[in-house]
């Protein structure tokens, strides 16, 4: 029997406040241990919490983003559970009102479309975190309160998902919009987003969903994708020699690649949901909505979608440029001013290589795009040589020189002289008679290592095309 795997996603993303979502404290991330708490976010008795107002532009600013349905009013409510790291007992939550409803996403995943249904957002308090290390006790648990209270939306997604890859790219395309419109920083390693995903399998053509698995708390889009992978394939085993699936909370182990049972798992009720009572109905202000969306940048997707048409350029570089906000506004200023597939060449190659070698982002950058887009002139219009040209951008980033300046001071010109480059071909002709009489014996692809030794000689100033021509000259002769 074959069966088919049944994914939805649940996106946890942290808002970008400079307070949390119902107390003034700081949400900032790696502080000491319960250093960035007061009496609301500690729990205390008799403290009130008093909602962000940020923090509700950026939950509409997200539903927005994602084509969905924001709505005037909305309701808080109290999510009953007792972990060590909640600090009230409940969570303040979203039930039967949240702030948004519908919306989707289209994907192209491995040229398949993919189109997934966003059954809701709500707005939410993070909980505390138990750190099961540094305690100096291994029989200890510590509880840092820093993250209670951090404001959230929770994007749930239809259970539209039918491959590990699909929710790999769903979750990335969340990612993408929210950075973008600067809801969330993108950073998984802190937590800042998450996911948890809901999986379960059913023999190939019932439309009755088998018994739902939550992987839960997942931060790379790799993990994701082989913790979905796994439990698509545990799954498939279990039903197929005969047993049930347990619905259960699981945890994955990137280590071993598998995951592991946490717990039964809850049902909606068992959270005994009720109105919030401590905070009135959320109700927005007349034309909210309608700011909020006038604020908003362009999209990924539309910005990638601009850049094929605008400037030409192949998808895949598209993607690339697109996928940070700050790399596509310099690759933008780049071809304002130099042609945009070798403005897109140089962005994607030497400038992202550098920063990933530095570890340092677009904003850090030590060649500005108009000095980049003046480099590029210089190749295009056959001065430098490309091979120069990367040694004159390495000098640049160094010293923050212009390339005019280097290639003058460093003799980087291009010479396409016929006398002075025949000179070289004669010195590299006569230290390479091997290669020279595998050309003549019918292996034409010799030729390039010549052009090679020539460009080496000339420290990558010959201009390759006319080394290229001159030497089947020599060699047909």
């Amino acid at each position: 029997m074959r069966f088919e795997p049944v994914i939805g996603l649940e996106v946890h993303a942290q808002l970008q406040t400079r307070t949390k979502i119902f107390c003034g404290c700081t949400p900032a991330f790696g502080a000491p241990p319960n250093t960035h708490t007061c009496p609301v976010c500690l729990g205390m008795p008799g403290a009130l919490p008093v909602l962000n107002a940020d923090a509700v532009d950026k939950a509409i600013a997200a539903a927005i983003a994602l084509g969905c349905t924001v709505h005037e009013v909305s309701e808080f409510a109290r999510k009953n559970y007792f972990y060590p790291d909640l600090p009230k007992g409940y969570q303040i939550s979203q039930f039967d009102r949240p702030i948004a409803t519908g919306g989707s996403v289209d994907l192209e995943v491995d040229g398949a479309a993919v189109h997934v249904g966003i059954t809701r957002i709500h707005m939410e308090e993070d909980a505390g975190k138990s750190l099961h290390e540094g305690t100096g006790d291994p029989n200890l648990t510590g509880i840092d309160l820093n993250r209670a209270g951090t404001p959230l939306i929770e994007i749930v997604s239809e259970p539209d998902l039918r491959t590990a890859a699909a929710a790999a790219a769903y979750f990335t395309h969340i990612r993408d919009v929210l950075v973008a419109i600067g809801v969330n920083d993108g950073n998984l390693e802190e937590g800042s987003l998450r996911c948890d995903a809901n999986v379960s399998v059913r023999p190939v053509g019932r439309e009755a969903f088998g018994t739902k698995v939550e992987v839960k708390n997942v931060n790379s889009f790799r993990f994701l994708q082989k913790a979905i992978e796994y439990e698509i394939a545990r799954q498939s085993s279990v039903l197929a020699e005969g047993g049930t699936i347990s619905q259960e909370t699981r945890l994955y182990d990137p280590d071993s690649g598998r995951t592991f049972s946490m717990r039964s798992k809850e049902e909606a009720h068992d959270y005994r949901y009720f109105p919030e009572p401590d905070l009135p109905l959320l109700v927005l202000a007349p034309g909210q909505v309608d700011r909020v969306r006038a604020s908003l940048p362009e999209l990924p997707h539309a910005r990638r979608a601009r850049f094929v048409e605008q400037y030409g350029l192949p998808a895949y570089d598209a993607g690339v440029l697109t996928q940070d906000v700050a790399v596509a506004a310099y690759f933008e200023q780049v071809a304002a001013a130099a042609p945009a597939k070798l403005a897109s060449n140089w962005v994607m190659g030497e400038v992202l290589r550098t920063l990933k070698d530095e570890d340092v982002s677009i904003e850090d950058a030590r060649v500005p795009p108009a000095r980049l887009a003046e480099l590029i002139q210089l190749v295009d219009g056959g001065t430098i040589s490309s091979a120069a040209a990367k040694q004159v951008f390495e000098t640049m980033w160094t010293t923050g020189d212009t390339a005019a300046v280097i290639v003058e001071r460093e003799g980087l010109a291009q010479v396409g002289d016929e006398s002075a480059l025949l000179a070289h071909i004669a010195t590299v002709l006569a230290a390479n008679p091997d290669a020279v009489a595998s050309y003549k014996a019918g292996r034409v692809q010799a030729i390039g290592a010549l052009v090679g030794q020539v460009m080496k000689l000339t420290r990558g100033t010959a201009n390759p095309k006319v080394v290229h021509a001159l030497l089947q000259r020599q060699l047909d002769a």
